[in-house]
């Protein structure tokens, strides 16, 4: 391929993740990345001034193609001379092609190889949204990068479906690239393939062989599970080549940035901080706060207080609650300056780390919390009167906080990831033997709801120096403790590792961070399938205990 028009520039990998910062230049700015770019759809970001925006360290904003295209038009911004001067906006503008908002309309237009056929919610008017309306829209508005006209489809599509929406944006990436003709904007390629790994492959492959710029994951965070946006992400962003920008479409709070860093990717755009800010939801560096809540009526406390935000210097919760309870859009544009800056303050931690080979750390130490809700003010939910019961088979739900329960047995399943001190001073002694010796194998004898195994795997990816690789075998006779403690994840939040969901869904795990670190599943007992299991050097047994209240049977 040609040189990026961007002057790429790789300025850290980490060492123990794929996480990666970079510097590259656009007509308007030098960008760096980890980056988020605020979502300003009709070049505006919403309840936002450029001012805020600016002050918070916006480096690129996004703006929509469709939108732009029916309201105000291109001949404005011909007539006006682009985007930036329209918006009085002196950083860098990055336009999405219009394929999202396509898609989102399916009873309103036809597709065909020509383009999208729809009907302007502006005027009633047929358009043809073409590859090439696209990028001469695009052209008109100025922005500095463009992205390539995409067919999206839902992310859980059958194959043949993906197929023809992949050949489709292929052919469709060819000819915005020869619509840019001499234009000095960038240009960004989007990988499609839904959740199809043989399929994002070929997509990636096809549109190497073009002279993008950089490319963008398409096609996720339209209707596939978490689990199965990490695992995509993390294979294309690995398919791509080292010295072109990566960006993550449409993606996502907080912690869903995060895990994307720490799979390779560079770039991201939502609309979630501003579009929760709406309903007095705040993320702060102790987690998620919901302004709403009357605990909040009466409080002087700032919204975060590590946060150096003008909001945060200036207002009270009790104020920022106030403006939400009354829907005053001053309480909108207030959290939501708030939220952004929130989101280029996570950007700019993520890159000093990955700066200084200390990503991993951070990563683990911000998944937690990042996630938790109201920390300093638990929500107390009332007492049910329903008798409906969370169960899966013979598993339910029990007491408050919530445990498992055996039904049968009236024994509740462990859900704390610890292990017995002489385990762990055994596994510790053992794992410090010289790195080339061959795999500890551990086995896990109930795998349960993963709380053993989960404790196994912190313990190893939490050790420090070189160890020897570590093969953990769980056996299960009965999934369904895991499967019902997976589906209520706030309460069991050491399963937000991840690792137990691709352990479900495949039979085996293995660390792409801590190589030598793989945790495989053998379907049914311990006892009866044994033979089945490489040899143990290591044998762990859960301890199940009877619920508070009860005789021993």
């Amino acid at each position: 391929m040609s040189p990026s028009r961007l002057n790429f520039q790789l300025d850290a990998q980490t060492s123990d993740s794929r996480a990666r910062a970079t510097t590259f230049h656009t007509l308007h700015g030098t960008i760096q990345s980890p980056l988020f770019m605020p979502v300003g759809t009709q070049a505006t970001v919403k309840a936002q001034t450029q001012e805020s925006l600016h002050t918070s360290g916006s480096q690129i904003l996004l703006a929509n193609t469709y939108h732009l295209l029916l309201r105000p038009g291109p001949d404005v911004f011909t007539k006006l001379g682009g985007i930036h001067r329209f918006m009085n906006w002196p950083g860098s503008v990055l336009t999405d092609s219009g394929g999202y908002q396509i898609f989102s309309l399916p009873h309103s237009r036809s597709m065909t190889e020509k383009g999208a056929v729809f009907q302007s919610y502006v005027d009633g008017q047929r358009i043809l949204l073409s590859p090439e309306l696209s990028i001469q829209t695009q052209r008109a508005i100025g922005s500095d990068i463009m992205m390539v006209l995409d067919q999206c489809i839902p992310s859980t599509a059958d194959e043949k479906t993906t197929r023809a929406a992949l050949q489709i944006t292929q052919r469709w990436a060819v000819r915005s690239l020869a619509a840019r003709e001499d234009s000095p904007q960038s240009m960004f390629g989007i990988v499609q393939g839904a959740l199809y790994p043989h399929l994002r492959r070929e997509s990636a492959e096809g549109l190497m062989q073009i002279d993008f710029d950089g490319f963008a994951i398409g096609g996720l965070a339209v209707g596939e599970e978490k689990n199965e946006r990490e695992d995509v992400c993390e294979l294309t962003a690995a398919l791509f080549p080292s010295d072109r920008p990566r960006y993550l479409m449409g993606v996502g709070t907080p912690v869903d940035v995060l895990e994307a860093v720490h799979r390779g990717v560079d770039m991201f755009d939502c609309i979630i901080p501003t579009q929760v800010a709406k309903r007095g939801t705040a993320f702060t560096s102790r987690g998620i706060v919901e302004l709403r809540r009357s605990v909040y009526k009466f409080s002087e406390d700032r919204l975060d207080p590590t946060c150096t935000c003008p909001v945060c210097a200036t207002h009270s919760r009790a104020y920022l609650h106030h403006l939400t309870k009354t829907q005053e859009p001053l309480g909108w544009t207030l959290v939501g300056q708030h939220n952004i800056h929130f989101y280029h303050q996570l950007m700019r931690e993520i890159r000093q780390s990955i700066l200084e080979d200390r990503f991993l750390p951070l990563y683990r130490e911000r998944r937690e919390i990042l996630q938790i809700e109201d920390v300093d003010h638990p929500v107390t939910h009332p007492k049910r009167t329903s008798t409906k019961v969370h169960h899966e088979g013979d598993y339910e739900l029990h007491g408050q906080p919530p445990a498992i329960l055996h039904t049968t047995s009236l024994r509740i399943i462990p859900t704390t990831p610890q292990l017995d001190p002489a385990i762990e001073s055994q596994v510790v002694q053992l794992l410090r033997q010289p790195a080339d010796s061959p795999p500890l194998v551990v086995w896990d004898t109930h795998l349960d709801a993963a709380a053993t195994a989960i404790a196994l795997i912190l313990l190893y990816e939490a050790a420090k120096g070189p160890l020897r690789p570590l093969h953990l075998v769980s056996f299960s006779a009965d999934l369904s403790p895991l499967r019902l403690a997976l589906h209520h994840k706030r309460h069991f939040p050491y399963l937000r590792h991840g690792a137990a969901d691709t352990l479900i869904r495949r039979d085996a795990w293995e660390s792409r961070y801590c190589p030598g670190l793989k945790w495989t599943l053998i379907h049914g007992s311990h006892a009866d399938m044994q033979a089945q299991a490489p040899a143990a050097d290591v044998v762990v047994e859960s301890t199940h205990e009877l619920p508070a209240g009860e005789g021993s049977s």
